[in-house]
């Protein structure tokens, strides 16, 4: 079954319906040029609303480990998802011994990454347009045929302008073992929306796959 991860977790409804639905991925930005941007004790508090259930990702940008650590004095993470170079990457899952995935932006198939670089996982999305004032969550698309035939390296998520509408194309088309939205299920920039969450779960997951083997 696709890996499903709602990011950009900021409000009580979202956190509730992403642990009802079993997702498998719930990301917090930590991030302050985000619409959905949150502050430690914020995500906090709405990932106490639910012992276990999907795991928690923290989204950070060029962080420093300060940064980072300032989140984990107050909240564990299962994962960072990091918007900086692979050696950036691999440091800071050295110093804090979380999986790391980095977000890697692309516009063709020569973009895509050849080894693991020492990390855990991936997500790929459309580098930023021209003038965005930040790395991801622009709600744009790559060209999903180019990751088709891709041999990754590591798991990975598809991630930008993905909906409720699109997702079983892009997954069709992509071939990505598990897709990353934000945007693509808001009412209104940095305002999830419980009904678009329920769809685009629901169409992610119910994209047939052969049988291995």
């Amino acid at each position: 079954m696709t890996r499903v991860k709602i990011c950009g977790i900021n409000g009580e409804a979202a956190i509730d319906v992403a642990a009802a639905l079993n997702v498998d991925l719930v990301g917090f930005v930590f991030f302050p040029g985000s619409p959905r941007h949150v502050t430690p004790r914020q995500a906090a508090g709405l990932s106490a609303r639910h012992k276990g259930g999907p795991l928690r990702v923290g989204l950070f940008v060029e962080p420093t480990n300060r940064q980072i650590q300032s989140v984990l004095d107050v909240m564990p993470l299962d994962r960072l998802q990091i918007y900086a170079s692979a050696e950036r990457c691999r440091e800071i899952r050295d110093r804090f011994g979380i999986g790391v995935a980095r977000a890697i932006g692309v516009e063709k198939a020569e973009d895509l990454p050849a080894d693991a670089g020492g990390l855990d996982c991936m997500l790929v999305e459309a580098k930023p347009p021209e003038g965005a004032t930040r790395p991801g969550g622009n709600g744009t698309s790559i060209d999903w045929t180019i990751t088709k035939n891709w041999q990754a390296p590591l798991p990975w998520l598809l991630a930008g302008g993905l909906t409720a509408d699109n997702v079983a194309t892009a997954i069709t088309q992509s071939n990505a073992p598990g897709v990353d939205v934000s945007s693509g299920v808001e009412s209104l920039p940095g305002v999830k929306s419980p009904a678009l969450i329920r769809r685009f779960v629901a169409n992610a997951r119910g994209v047939g796959r052969p049988e291995a083997g």
